[in-house]
């Protein structure tokens, strides 16, 4: 009896895990012209997350890099900035973020085959899936949630990471002919292109990193106040556990101690399930971070959304037009079974709304909007901002538009109200 077939077929794994190893590796990537790259990562089990393994596969060989073992990771440095080398990644955006934080590499000429994937209006995106649909094979996601910082690596752990890497370059080429044939390559390459400048921006302990908690810019000034202090003795007590965070408290509980502000263990169990493990473990210092919270003058950051805020259309006619771009967008989606991601997300739709351009070429004025999305879809914004808002008025005509440029809302008119709230263009 034959024996049953390899899913990596005769393809060698190589674990790298020495210096020597390494620059060996580098060398024979560095004569690839497509390679396939993902990482793994132990953001699940640690409060400062890193990565733990690097996969690269060529056409010849299955690398698993070990950047816990390895002194330098310097030498996969220039394959990752060659521009002769493809890198081919599977939802690139966490993994080139993380290597550049963690090894300051440069990324140039990748492709993304989960974008792609997208942009192909496939029912599922999941690398898992595509390689069930096109080769047969069954990728076990046990792993997935492992923690790659622990050693030894198993052969089990060794086979699922190669898994990650060693169908890209493939798939890479039956994408290719797919993407071109439904004349959806350029908006891909455009797409790829925006993800090699993507870079870690979060930095550790940020005062404003409390504002993520969902429900936060809802509550009022001492709950903020509380939702801070709480926030930052989570983070604290994270850091010191060498845990992630949401495993110490998740932020339900942080935001609902923000809402009731239970200022004694007593009422915090008349608050909460009495006896709560988190209360047992928590509970004192909890409180004291309430009361100093509450009580302290320390002024609040100002919310990240509101610090980068630009001028343009707010009110009620930003939120009339808000809702026909998404209507319009419904219905491109609902036409070509794209995804919302493959035609324009809502950060593009907001921004379409706070410009709104009334010619194609003031299109150009739209943060974040793709070349792609203009020759595209530019003609029929166009002539849908000028149906819902009607003739162009002056600057500063309507009510709640600030025209960009405009230094007029700095200043409060007499009769106006101090403030004004925002219309909500979130879905």
């Amino acid at each position: 009896m034959l024996p049953a077939p390899h899913m990596f077929g005769d393809t060698p794994l190589v674990l790298v895990e020495t210096q020597d190893e390494l620059l060996r590796c580098a060398q024979q990537l560095g004569r690839a012209r497509v390679i396939g790259v993902d990482t793994e990562s132990d953001s699940f089990h640690h409060y400062r997350e890193k990565v733990c393994l690097v996969q690269i596969s060529d056409q010849h060989t299955d690398f698993v890099v070990d950047p816990l073992r390895v002194p330098d990771m310097g030498p996969l440095g220039d394959v990752f900035a060659n521009r002769d080398i493809c890198k081919v990644f599977h939802g690139a955006d966490y993994d080139i973020v993380s290597l550049k934080r963690d090894f300051g590499v440069k990324m140039h000429n990748i492709f993304d085959t989960m974008i792609s994937a997208q942009f192909l209006a496939l029912p599922r995106v999941g690398l898992a899936d595509l390689i069930h649909t096109w080769w047969g094979w069954h990728l076990d996601k046990k792993w997935q949630r492992h923690d790659w910082a622990a050693r030894p690596l198993l052969p089990e752990h060794l086979d699922y990471a190669r898994g990650d890497s060693h169908w890209l370059p493939t798939l890479r080429d039956l994408f290719l002919r797919k993407l071109e044939h439904a004349g959806q390559l350029a908006p891909v390459l455009e797409e790829c292109e925006v993800l090699e400048a993507r870079e870690w921006v979060r930095p550790r302990h940020d005062p404003a990193d409390f504002y993520r908690v969902k429900g936060s810019r809802q509550l009022d000034e001492l709950g903020q106040r509380a939702l801070r202090a709480v926030f930052r003795l989570r983070d604290a007590e994270a850091e010191r556990q060498d845990r992630p965070p949401f495993k110490v408290l998740p932020e339900e509980i942080l935001y609902e101690l923000a809402v009731s502000r239970p200022l004694s263990l007593s009422a915090m169990n008349e608050t909460f399930r009495a006896g709560a493990p988190f209360i047992r473990r928590y509970g004192e210092g909890l409180v004291r971070a309430l009361i100093e919270g509450i009580a302290s003058d320390d002024p609040l950051p100002v919310a990240p959304e509101a610090a980068k805020r630009e001028p343009g259309l707010r009110g009620p006619r930003a939120e009339r037009l808000m809702n026909a771009l998404k209507e319009w967008r419904n219905a491109v989606v609902n036409r070509t079974n794209l995804p919302p991601i493959a035609v324009a997300s809502n950060g593009v739709l907001r921004e379409l709304t706070r410009v709104a351009p009334r010619t194609v070429e003031g299109l150009a004025d739209v943060p974040e909007l793709r070349k792609w999305q203009a020759a595209k879809y530019g003609a029929e914004w166009v002539e849908l901002i000028e149906r819902v808002l009607g003739p162009e008025r002056a600057p500063g005509e309507d009510e709640g538009e600030v025209p960009a440029g405009s230094s007029r809302g700095r200043r409060r008119r007499r009769g106006e109200p101090v403030s004004e709230p925002e219309p909500n263009l979130e879905e």
